[in-house]
């Protein structure tokens, strides 16, 4: 697959044009982080994170605090959702620059220049107006995945404030400026289906079900399903290298990696941590695959600003629409 010859505004998105090769695999161990008795052990949960973050660029946490019912249930509003017909999901439409809605098939990362094998369902609270299946369509789905979102939001913020401790910020520095009880927030859960493998042929096992990426936000929260592998990341220090690490789904366990605004925060001492799926192996499980993302996305009048100035101060909103226009330019 061939990488996009455009050329962006932001250096993340050129570089990540140079992303597109297969690489290689190489086995690494991944850090997990146990995020029991949080307020007592914080100190020692942030020097681990910072450790993970500055070194790898990602890590699971463990002992996180959502319960695996509440994950399991939005696993299965996830899968009731892209079961309904095309024509009722073509009813809430991502529309352009909102990261909110329903999209298929219509993602290009630059690094490919081709569009993931996958749809997705984006819920960013604010911007939801007539964008939820009603309650006939799909009932209970809104009140699942309103709690769900907002049980992310909790954790996510507990991480980022051991960042900010470490980047001598104000404990709460980052969960101000992710409030969502103001009408600037912007973080999104994302629904993803990834589309079975049918009637494949050899050359369909090439290539990307989602190309290689760095994500917009400051922290991504990902749960996955097990038995349904095909993430792979390479760590930020070594990302010229393209050697990729296959992160197989456990129970328990929410995978976490940094995300560019929180990269440009820190100045480049946290990482943003280059990841993809991959095809599945002949052999292996060929079904639809279904993982959730929570983005940590800084409300869209944060100016982001690392201590050091390394780079020019730019709002969330303005950061966020380029990285969007540049994945859906369709």
């Amino acid at each position: 697959m061939a990488a996009s010859s455009q050329v962006y505004a932001l250096d993340e998105l050129n570089k990540e044009t140079t992303f597109g090769g297969a690489g290689r695999t190489k086995s690494r161990a991944i850090p997990q982080i146990d995020m029991r008795d949080f307020a007592a052990r914080k100190g020692e949960i942030a020097d681990q994170l910072w450790q993970a973050s500055t070194e790898i660029g990602f890590f699971q946490l463990i002992n996180h605090g959502i319960p695996q019912q509440q994950i399991d249930e939005a696993f299965l509003m996830t899968e009731r959702f892209f079961a309904l017909p095309q024509d009722t999901k073509a009813q809430f439409p991502m529309r352009k620059g909102t990261n909110a809605g329903w999209e298929y098939m219509s993602q290009v990362r630059p690094s490919t220049g081709t569009a993931d094998q996958k749809e997705s369902y984006q819920i960013t609270t604010l911007r939801m107006a007539g964008l939820w299946p009603t309650g006939d369509q799909l009932p209970g789905f809104k009140a699942a995945m309103l709690a769900f979102e907002r049980v992310n939001w909790a954790l996510g913020m507990k991480v980022l404030s051991c960042f900010a401790l470490k980047l001598g910020f104000a404990t709460d520095f980052f969960t101000e400026l992710h409030d969502p009880l103001t009408s600037t927030y912007q973080s999104t859960l994302r629904l993803l289906h990834y589309l079975p493998m049918l009637n494949m042929k050899p050359a369909d096992f090439e290539g990307w079900r989602a190309g290689a990426h760095t994500d917009y936000d400051c922290l991504t929260l990902l749960h996955q399903r097990t038995g349904q592998g095909g993430l792979q990341l390479c760590p930020g220090k070594e990302s010229e290298e393209l050697a990729w690490t296959d992160i197989e789904p456990l129970p328990g366990v929410v995978t976490c990696n940094i995300g560019d605004m929180l990269m440009r925060w820190s100045d480049d001492k946290l990482l943003s941590t280059l990841h993809r799926v991959r095809m599945p192996k002949p052999g292996e499980y060929l079904g639809p695959r279904y993982s959730m993302a929570f983005f940590c996305q800084a409300n869209t009048d944060a100016v982001i600003q690392g201590p050091g100035n390394r780079y020019a101060p730019i709002t969330a909103h303005d950061y966020l629409q380029q990285r969007i226009a540049a994945n859906f330019a369709g």
